[in-house]
C-alpha cells in the first residue's frame, strides 16, 4: 500500500489483467467525516508501512520475523521507554515519534490485554490508518470508554478487532495479525469472518480450489468489534482484485442480518453482482449460553443463527454447511455470474510464490504457550435470587419502585441496559411485553454514548416505546428513573446486560419481578485488571456444571448439550469450528453431546484433558475430534493426541480424528499408523459418516491404517 503522505494517498492501482499487479492504496477524501468513511483503509497491500506496538516482545518479535519473512513491509516498531533498534528495524519510544519518523499505515497492537485499550487509543489519536488489535480478553468497558467513544467522534483511524487472527492481503503478502501464513494463497476471493478457526478452514478450501484469496478481514469474537461484516463488504464490493466474496458468522449480535440488508441493496443497484457464499455457527447452540467466544451468545432481542441463515438466504447468498465446501462452491458461483474460474485460477497461480518457515516450535513450547493463553469465561450470570442484593442500592434512588418474587404477568413490560453491537455503544432497551415469546420481535434498543450516559431524549423514547399510555403518570416517571439508575450500575459494574420484566401495582407504581432478572457481567474486568471483585466473590460455582468449571481451569470452554438423544462427544480447537462441528454433524444424522473448545492450539495436555472430560458423560459411544493445524502442524497436533490417548482410561470408546491444515498429511498418517485403532480423514463429510456410522453401533471394517491406505 502506497504510504500517506502530506495528507494524500498514492493511488495507483494497476489493471492486474494486464500482467501487473495491483498496488492497494488508502483513499483520502475531503468528504470524509466520520468513521464510517475509513473502510478503505482495510485495503493493505504490498506497500502498506507496518509497525507493531509491543515490538520487543516475545510474541510481536517472532510474529515480525514470520510476517517479515512473508514480505509483510514492516518498518519499525514501538516500546515504551525504548529505543535503538529490532529486527535490524527503528525501534522508537511512543507512537508520536514513531508517526513523524516511519509514517506508518498501519499498528499490529501486540499488547496485553490490560494495557490494550489505551494502546489503541494512543494510535487514534496518532492518526494511524489503519489498527490491528489481536488480543483477547480486554474488558468491554474499556473498549467502549477509550476505543469506541474515540473513534465515532474521527474520521483517520480504522480498528480491525479486538480478539481478532487481523487481517491479510496475500495477493500483497502483507499480514498484519498471526494468520497461519502456509494457509494462505494470493487470489481473488475475499472474506471476513467472526471465526478465526472457521475462517482458515475457508481459506484452505479456496486455496486447495486453485482461486486463493485477495484480503481477509477477521472481525473477531468479541461483543464489540472495531470493523464489521458489512465494512467489508463494502471494501471488497470496491476491490478490484476481489472476484468473489465468502461471509462467516456465528451466533451473538445482529452483524449478519446487517449484512444480509447490505447485500439485498447491493443486488438491487448492481447489475452482475460478485457472487457471496456464507456459513453460520451455531445454529444448534443452545440458548443463554456463551459458546467459547466473548460475542457468542444469543441476548434478548436478537435473532438465533437458524434465523439469521434463513435472512442471509433469502438476499441471495448461497449457504454451506461446513468451510470445506466454499473452494467448489465459489467457482460454481464464479461460473454462474459469467466469470471465469479458469481464469480466475491462473492468475492466481501466476502470483504465488513459495512461503518456508524453518522455525517450527517443538510441541513442548507450543504446550507451555497454549497454557499461558488460558481462555477465560468472559461473563458471569448472577443468580435471579442475588439480584435483590445487587439492585436495591441502585433501586433506592427510585422512589416507589419494589421488588416481586413473582413471575412477571404477560401483559408486563420490559427493561434492560445493555451493548448495541452495530452502533459499539451502550444501549436501553425496552418492550411493551414481557412475554417471552414475543420479545424478540418488540424489543427495541436505544443506544447512548458510555462517556456522556443516556440523555433525558433518550430516556423518553426508550418509555414511549413501551406504550403507557393508560400508565399513571407516576408510573412513567419512575421508569424513567429506573433506566437512569440501571445505566449508572451498568457503567459503575461493568455490565454487560441487565434486565427484568415490570409490571405496574394497584396503586400505579413500577415494581421488577425477579425470577426475570438476568444479570450478566464482563468478567474479563475482574480476570484482567481485578476489578469489580465484589460482583464476583457472588459466583457460586457449586450451582455450575461440574465439568464446565473444571474446564475453565485449564483454558478450555466445555458446554454440556443436553440432548438426550446424543451420543457423540467432540473434540475441537477453536469456537467457531467447535459450533460448526456440532451443526454440521446434525446434517450428517449424529448428535453431538457437548461443545468443546481446547482453544486456537491444541496440545497433549489440553486434549488429555478433554477426552476425560467427553468421557465422564455415560450417553458418549464415539468421539470426534476434529482439528484445523493453522497455528500449528498437523504433525504436531497428531502427536499431542497420541499421546492424550495412550494416558486416558478411553473405556473401548472408539475415536474417529480429522486433521486439516499445516502438514496434515504427516497428522493423518501418524494417526492412523498409530496401531491404536484410531480412525484418521481428510474430509468432513467422510469423517462425520464414519462418526455417525460408530455412533449407530456398527463395527468398525477393518484396520484404520488399511482404512488410511486405501482412501490415499
Amino acid at each position: 500500500m502506497a504510504a500517506i503522505r502530506g495528507g494524500e494517498a498514492l493511488s495507483s492501482l494497476c489493471c492486474r489483467r494486464s500482467g501487473i499487479t495491483a498496488r492497494r492504496s488508502f483513499s483520502s477524501s475531503s468528504a470524509r467525516k466520520n468513521y464510517d468513511d475509513t473502510v478503505q483503509n482495510l485495503r493493505i497491500g504490498k506497500h502498506t508501512r507496518v509497525i507493531y506496538q509491543g515490538f520487543t516482545g516475545r510474541v510481536a518479535t517472532g510474529n515480525a520475523r514470520d510476517s517479515i519473512a512473508y514480505g509483510t513491509n514492516i518498518v519499525g516498531g514501538v516500546t515504551p521507554g525504548k529505543e535503538g533498534e529490532h529486527l535490524g528495524l527503528p525501534l522508537l519510544p511512543n507512537l508520536r515519534k514513531a508517526k513523524e519518523q516511519l509514517n506508518p499505515d498501519a499498528t499490529a497492537v501486540f499488547v496485553a490485554a490490560p494495557q490494550c485499550a489505551k494502546a489503541i487509543e494512543d494510535a487514534i489519536e496518532a492518526e494511524i490508518p489503519l489498527i490491528v488489535a489481536v488480543a483477547e480478553h480486554i474488558p468491554l468497558h474499556d473498549i467502549m470508554r477509550q476505543v469506541t467513544s474515540i473513534l465515532k467522534t474521527q474520521s483517520k483511524s480504522r480498528l480491525v478487532g479486538a480478539n481478532a487472527p487481523g487481517i491479510i492481503a496475500p495477493i500483497g503478502y502483507c499480514r498484519i495479525g498471526f494468520q497461519p501464513l502456509p494457509t494462505f494463497a494470493p487470489g481473488h476471493i475475499g472474506i471476513a469472518a467472526k471465526s478465526g478457526t472457521l475462517s482458515y478452514e475457508a481459506v484452505a478450501s479456496v486455496t486447495r480450489a486453485g482461486l486463493g484469496q485477495s484480503l481477509c478481514i477477521g472481525m473477531g469474537g468479541d461483543i464489540i468489534a472495531g470493523t464489521n461484516l458489512v465494512d467489508s463488504l463494502k471494501v471488497f464490493e470496491s476491490d478490484p482484485e476481489t472476484e468473489g466474496i465468502i461471509l462467516i458468522g456465528e451466533i451473538g449480535g445482529r452483524a449478519e442480518v446487517d449484512a444480509a440488508e447490505w447485500i439485498k441493496e447491493y443486488h438491487a443497484r448492481e447489475r452482475n453482482p460478485k457472487p457471496i457464499a456464507a456459513i453460520l455457527g451455531g445454529t444448534t447452540a443452545p440458548s443463554g449460553k456463551i459458546m467459547g467466544h466473548a460475542g457468542a451468545w444469543t441476548a434478548r432481542g436478537e435473532r438465533t443463527a437458524t434465523e439469521k441463515y434463513k435472512i442471509l438466504q433469502d438476499v441471495g447468498v448461497t449457504m454451506v454447511e461446513h468451510p470445506e465446501n466454499f473452494g467448489e462452491t465459489m467457482k460454481s458461483l464464479l461460473a454462474k455470474t459469467g466469470r471465469d474460474p479458469k481464469k480466475i485460477q491462473q492468475d492466481a497461480t501466476n502470483q504465488k510464490r513459495s512461503y518456508h518457515t524453518g522455525n517450527r516450535r517443538p510441541l513442548a513450547e507450543m504446550q507451555r504457550r497454549a497454557r499461558a493463553a488460558q481462555q477465560q469465561r468472559r461473563k458471569l450470570v448472577l443468580k435471579a435470587a442475588q439480584g435483590p442484593g445487587v439492585l436495591e442500592p441502585y433501586l433506592d434512588e427510585v422512589q416507589g419502585v419494589s421488588i416481586s418474587t413473582e413471575a412477571a404477568p404477560k401483559d408486563g413490560f420490559y427493561i434492560s441496559v445493555t451493548v448495541d453491537r452495530t452502533e459499539r455503544q451502550p444501549a436501553l432497551a425496552t418492550a411493551p411485553t414481557s412475554d417471552p415469546t414475543q420479545l424478540r420481535n418488540r424489543i427495541q434498543r436505544f443506544p447512548y454514548t458510555w462517556l456522556e450516559g443516556p440523555p433525558r431524549s433518550t430516556v423518553d423514547a426508550a418509555v414511549q416505546h413501551m406504550q403507557l399510555s393508560s400508565a399513571p403518570p407516576q408510573a412513567k416517571t419512575q421508569i424513567a428513573s429506573l433506566l437512569q439508575s440501571l445505566a449508572k450500575m451498568y457503567k459503575d459494574k461493568e455490565a454487560v446486560t441487565l434486565a427484568s420484566s415490570i409490571s405496574l401495582t394497584s396503586e400505579g407504581n413500577i415494581q421488577l419481578h425477579q425470577p426475570s432478572f438476568l444479570l450478566q457481567f464482563d468478567d474479563s474486568a475482574f480476570k484482567s485488571l481485578k476489578r469489580q471483585q465484589d460482583i464476583f466473590a457472588l459466583r457460586q460455582k457449586e450451582t455450575e456444571q461440574a465439568e464446565e468449571v473444571e474446564a475453565e481451569k485449564d483454558g478450555i470452554v466445555y458446554v454440556r448439550l443436553e440432548d438426550p438423544e446424543a451420543n457423540i462427544g467432540t473434540l475441537v480447537n477453536g469456537a467457531g469450528l467447535a459450533m460448526n462441528t456440532v451443526d454440521a454433524l446434525r446434517q450428517h444424522g449424529g448428535r453431538a453431546t457437548n461443545f468443546l473448545d481446547t482453544g486456537g492450539k491444541a496440545t497433549a495436555d489440553t486434549v488429555k484433558k478433554s477426552f476425560e472430560l467427553i468421557l465422564r458423560d455415560p450417553r458418549v459411544k464415539v468421539i470426534f475430534v476434529n482439528i484445523f493445524g493453522g497455528l500449528t502442524d498437523g504433525g504436531m497436533i497428531a502427536d499431542g493426541v497420541l499421546l492424550a490417548f495412550k494416558e486416558v482410561d478411553m473405556k473401548g470408546v472408539p475415536v474417529v480424528v480429522r486433521i486439516r491444515g499445516t502438514n496434515e498429511e504427516v497428522g493423518q498418517k501418524r494417526i492412523a499408523e498409530s496401531g491404536l485403532g484410531l480412525d484418521a480423514f481428510d474430509g468432513f463429510e467422510e469423517a462425520a459418516k464414519r462418526v455417525v456410522e460408530l455412533a449407530g453401533g456398527r463395527r468398525m471394517n477393518g484396520l484404520a491404517e488399511l482404512s488410511y491406505k486405501a482412501r490415499r
